[in-house]
C-alpha cells in the first residue's frame, strides 16, 4: 500500500542554489568517432563554465554534464532526466553535428520549465555543421516565445579534443554569469528597515513588479526594531569594540571624535552594523538598506539617532574587521530601486563591491574649464574632465570602502585613504560619523540606474560604460567645496553619454557604479528578466561589434527588444 513520505524536521537552511547543465545533441548516423568527439566538447565546456562563473565571494556555481548525447527522443528523455536529477536550472547546448530539432534539443526543453535559461554555443564547421543545427533549432524554439541566446563561435574542425576559442569561451561565461544572477536571486530576499524612502518615488518598494521580475522578496521592518536592538544592547559588546580597534588602527586622527559623547555615538553606529548583519543572516537575505531619514536621525520630534554612514559603507565592501567577505548590497535612505541596481550589478560581476552615490551635480565642459582658468589650472586636448566634463558622485552613506582604492587593493592600502568625520549636525541632529574619499581615476565598469514605468509595469535599466578619473588635487579640492566637502566622491566620464543627455535623462537622484562588469554580461541579464535597456545615448551605436551580445532572435522577430520584451512581459 503506497505511503506518503516523511521528510523530516531540518533545522539548518540549505537555500537553493544554481546547477549550471551541459549537454550535446549529436546525429545518430555518425560515426561513433564524431560521437566521442562531441562527448568531449561537453566536458571541455563545463570544465571552462567551472573555471570562469564566480558568486560573491569567491565560491563557485555547481557545474554538471551527461555524457549522453541528445540524438532522438530516447536518449531526449535519458540526458534530461539525468540533469534533473542533478538539479540543473541552467543550460547549455554545446552540438558539433547537424542533427533535427523536434526529437532533440525540443523534446529535451519540453522536460524543463519554460523559464529555464538556455544557450546555444557552437564551432562555425561546414564538416559536421553544428552550426546549421544551432540556427534550426533556435528558429525553432524562437518562433515559439522561448527566449534562446545563440553564441555562434569557433573551435577547430577536426581532431577528437577541439578547444573553443577564448572569444568564444568569453561570451559564454558572459552568458552564464547572466544566468547565474537571475537564477541564484529567484526566491532570496533583501532587508529593508524604514518605510518609503523620503517621500522619493522614485526610490519605492515596488513589491509585486520585484517579485515578479526578479522573484525577489521584500523583508521591510520597522526602524523602531532597530532602535529597540540598539537600546537594549542586543549585541556582543566584543565585537563592536574589535571593530572600533579595527577602525581606530586604520584610520587615527581620520576619525575624528572630539568627546566622550562623540565616540559613544560612534560605537552605536558600529552597533547597528553587527545587529544589522545578524538580521540578515538570519533572514538569508542578500541585500539591505536603511532608510535614516528623516525619522532616524534628521526629525527633532523624536529622538535623533547617529547616522549609519559607516555601517553602510562597510556592507558593500568586501572586508570587515573580520578579514575578507561577499559585499552585501546596502541602498542608504532606503532606497530599493538603488538596492536592486547594486544587487544586480555585484551579482553580474562575481562579487565586485558596488557603489552607490548622488547624481550630485554634473559638470559640463565649459564650467569646469572656468574653474580650472580660475585657479590657475592648466589642460589639454588629453584631459578628458576638461573635454567632456563629469559627474560628481557624491553621497553621506553606502559608497564601498572599496572604492577609496582601486581594484585589487589590499585593505590596508584602501584604508589609508578613508576620513571619518562628524556628521553635519545641521541635518543630521543625532550626530555620528560620516565616510569620506575620493575615488581614483582609471576605475573602468558599468554606470546605471534602475527605473521602473507603472505605465507598461516594466523595469528599465539606464546604463553606460564608465570610467572615474581623476582631477588635478588644486581642482579636486575646489570641487569637493562646491557640495558636501566630507562625503565620498568619485568623478564618473560615461563613455557615450553627453553631460547634456546624462543630467536630462537621470531616473533618479541616485546613480550606482560597479567594475570590471561588461556590457555583454549586463545585457544577457537585462533578456533573462526582461528588463528594457535603456541607452539614450545619440553617441552609442545599436550594436557595437565584440561589445554587445547579439539580439537574441525572439526580439528580431517580435518588433526589437523593446517591443519582444513587453509582449513577454504580460
Amino acid at each position: 500500500m503506497a505511503a506518503a513520505k516523511n521528510l523530516g524536521e531540518e533545522k539548518t537552511v540549505k537555500l537553493k542554489t544554481p546547477v549550471i547543465g551541459v549537454f550535446a545533441t549529436s546525429d545518430p548516423r555518425i560515426k561513433k568517432t564524431f560521437w566521442e568527439r562531441g562527448k568531449n566538447i561537453v566536458k571541455m565546456t563545463a570544465d571552462i563554465i567551472a573555471k570562469g562563473v564566480k558568486l560573491p565571494g569567491g565560491l563557485s556555481p555547481e557545474v554538471v554534464y551527461t555524457p549522453t548525447l541528445v540524438k532522438e527522443e530516447r536518449s531526449a528523455d535519458i540526458a534530461a532526466r539525468q540533469l534533473l536529477d542533478a538539479g540543473a536550472n541552467i543550460l547549455v547546448c554545446v552540438p558539433d553535428s547537424w542533427c533535427f530539432p523536434q526529437p532533440t534539443l525540443m523534446s529535451f526543453l519540453a522536460q524543463f520549465p519554460k523559464e529555464t535559461p538556455i544557450n546555444v554555443t557552437c564551432g562555425n564547421s561546414a564538416t559536421l555543421p553544428g552550426v546549421v543545427f544551432a540556427q534550426a533549432v533556435v528558429g525553432a524554439l524562437s518562433q515559439t516565445g522561448r527566449l534562446v541566446h545563440l553564441n555562434v563561435g569557433s573551435w577547430p574542425d577536426v581532431g577528437q579534443d577541439p578547444k573553443m576559442t577564448q572569444s568564444t569561451s568569453d561570451a559564454l561565461i558572459d552568458w552564464c554569469q547572466a544566468a547565474l544572477t537571475a537564477v541564484a536571486l529567484k526566491g532570496r530576499r533583501v532587508l529593508v528597515l524604514g518605510h518609503d524612502s523620503m517621500g522619493m518615488e522614485t526610490a519605492l518598494a515596488h513589491v509585486m513588479p520585484t517579485r515578479k521580475f526578479f522573484g525577489i522578496e521584500i523583508t521591510r521592518l520597522d526602524m523602531k526594531l532597530l532602535a529597540d536592538l540598539l537600546n537594549k544592547k542586543s549585541y556582543k559588546a566584543s565585537e563592536v569594540k574589535s571593530l572600533r580597534g579595527w577602525l581606530d588602527k586604520h584610520l587615527g586622527k581620520r576619525l575624528v571624535l572630539r568627546t566622550k559623547t562623540e565616540s559613544e555615538h560612534f560605537n552605536q553606529s558600529l552597533a547597528m552594523y553587527v545587529i544589522i548583519r545578524d538580521l540578515i543572516t538570519d533572514l538569508n537575505a542578500v541585500g539591505g538598506g536603511f532608510m535614516s531619514q528623516l525619522e532616524w536621525g534628521s526629525d527633532p520630534r523624536g529622538l535623533p539617532l547617529p547616522v549609519a554612514d559607516a555601517m553602510e559603507s562597510i556592507f558593500n565592501a568586501n572586508f570587515d574587521h573580520n578579514g575578507p567577505k561577499a559585499p552585501i548590497p546596502f541602498a542608504t535612505e532606503s532606497d530599493m530601486q538603488g538596492l536592486l541596481t547594486m544587487l544586480f550589478f555585484t551579482w553580474l560581476s562575481g562579487g565586485n563591491p558596488p557603489l552607490f552615490m548622488d547624481f550630485r551635480k554634473v559638470w559640463e565642459p565649459w564650467e569646469i574649464q572656468a574653474m580650472a582658468k580660475k585657479l590657475g589650472v592648466n589642460y589639454s586636448s588629453r584631459d578628458a574632465w576638461a573635454n567632456k566634463g563629469f559627474v560628481d558622485g557624491d553621497n553621506s552613506g553606502s559608497a564601498s570602502l572599496n572604492w577609496a582604492g582601486r581594484p585589487g587593493d589590499k585593505p590596508e592600502q584602501i584604508m589609508k585613504n578613508i576620513g571619518m568625520p562628524l556628521a553635519d549636525l545641521d541635518y543630521f541632529m543625532g550626530g555620528g560619523n560620516s565616510v569620506t574619499f575620493v575615488s581614483p581615476g582609471g576605475i573602468e565598469g558599468i554606470a546605471g540606474r534602475l527605473a521602473y514605468s507603472s505605465i507598461n509595469g516594466s523595469f528599465t535599466l539606464f546604463w553606460d560604460e564608465a570610467t572615474t578619473i581623476e582631477l588635478p588635487s588644486v581642482l579636486s579640492e575646489a570641487v569637493r567645496k562646491t557640495s558636501a566637502y566630507d562625503w565620498p566622491h568619485t568623478w564618473v566620464l560615461p563613455k557615450y553619454a553627453s553631460m547634456n543627455e546624462y543630467k536630462h535623462y537621470a531616473p533618479a537622484n541616485h546613480l550606482h557604479m560597479v567594475w570590471n562588469l561588461k556590457p555583454a554580461r549586463l545585457q544577457y541579464w537585462m533578456d533573462l528578466v526582461n528588463v528594457v535597456s535603456g541607452t539614450p545615448w545619440a553617441a552609442r551605436p545599436s550594436f557595437v561589434e565584440g561589445v554587445d551580445r547579439p539580439q537574441p532572435l525572439v526580439h528580431l522577430l517580435n518588433g526589437g527588444e523593446n517591443a519582444a520584451k513587453r509582449f513577454l512581459s504580460r
